[in-house]
């Protein structure tokens, strides 16, 4: 298979992984179903749950009010080998604002439980935060996967497979973190093939990929590399916030940082922009994380 097919047959699995079946329709709830991506490591990416819960809340509102918040909680690993369960409560509907609470279930327990909340298209004042100067063009950088090489099988296959396209501007850490042990990074990103115009479809692919790399920024700081023997990663919590349209299969430039870490979690926050300097999202996670020599 060729690089294009297979980066067009990757974006097409994600967008099937989207593409829920309601099984049940209520007043009050809401009950979706979805598949997952097979995973080397057999656990559920997060940002899939991420994405397919958004989409679930989303086929609740009607098409002019679009997800502007979300916050969830991540309570169990799930199984990739399986697919999901998405209940959605209809918590409010206001003139301008609508909240949603939605929970991925496998096996009759909850893995993912998240509130989210919608807006009308409203006027108002407005400002961002710039995007920082001085950044690489994505061309200029190497996509990740040819960094790796053949030095590490998982994460090549890991990187080669996944629908988003990640060119780190400081040198990665999937295999050493040998670089300035520093707690922030950029990394360019974008969908490996076009995506469909739907917004709806794009605020999901953006959750779907604001999982990704954002943890590095505490790893960084300490000089912890992903390969570390024991290291253990889990995601707790995410929260996100979208704040102007993007394109998703356009370069986006995801800033990270991780302003603390302790007592075995670390916080980690980004700003995703696009590549026009648009401020297009702004994402906080906290993780547990676990580091054998430390303790």
């Amino acid at each position: 298979m060729s690089a294009e097919a297979q980066a067009r047959a990757s974006v097409d699995q994600l967008l099937d992984v989207l593409d829920l079946d309601a099984s049940r329709a209520r007043t009050t709830e809401d009950i979706f179903t979805g598949r997952s991506h097979s995973m080397p490591t057999g656990r559920i990416y997060g940002g899939q749950v991420l994405g397919q819960s958004l989409l679930a809340a989303e086929r609740t509102m009607p098409p002019d009010r679009a997800a502007h918040s979300m916050h969830g909680y991540f309570l169990r690993p799930g199984d990739s080998a399986q697919g999901v369960t998405i209940s959605v409560d209809r918590i409010h509907d206001g003139r301008s604002f609508s909240t949603r609470r939605a929970q991925a279930y496998q096996n009759g327990v909850p893995i993912f439980s998240m509130i989210a909340s919608f807006q009308d298209e409203t006027p108002g004042l407005e400002h961002a935060a710039p995007m920082p100067t001085g950044m690489p063009d994505p061309e200029d950088l190497l996509p990740d996967e040819e960094l790796v090489g053949g030095a590490g099988a998982t994460a090549l296959r890991m990187l080669t497979e996944r629908p988003v396209d990640t060119r780190h501007v400081q040198s990665p850490i999937y295999l050493t973190a040998d670089g300035e042990r520093a707690a922030h990074q950029a990394v360019w990103m974008r969908m490996r093939a076009p995506m469909p115009d739907d917004q709806r479809l794009h605020r999901a692919a953006l959750a779907y990929l604001s999982d990704m790399t954002i943890q590095e920024s505490i790893l960084r700081a300490h000089g912890v590399a992903w390969v570390t023997p024991g290291l253990k990663v889990a995601s707790l919590d995410h929260a996100m916030w979208w704040h102007r349209p993007v394109r998703v299969d356009d370069w986006m430039l995801f800033v990270q940082k991780s302003p603390n870490a302790r007592g075995g979690r670390g916080l980690a926050t980004g700003r995703i922009y696009s590549r026009e300097g648009v401020l297009a999202a702004s994402v906080t996670q906290e993780i547990m994380i676990r580091v054998p020599e430390a303790g």
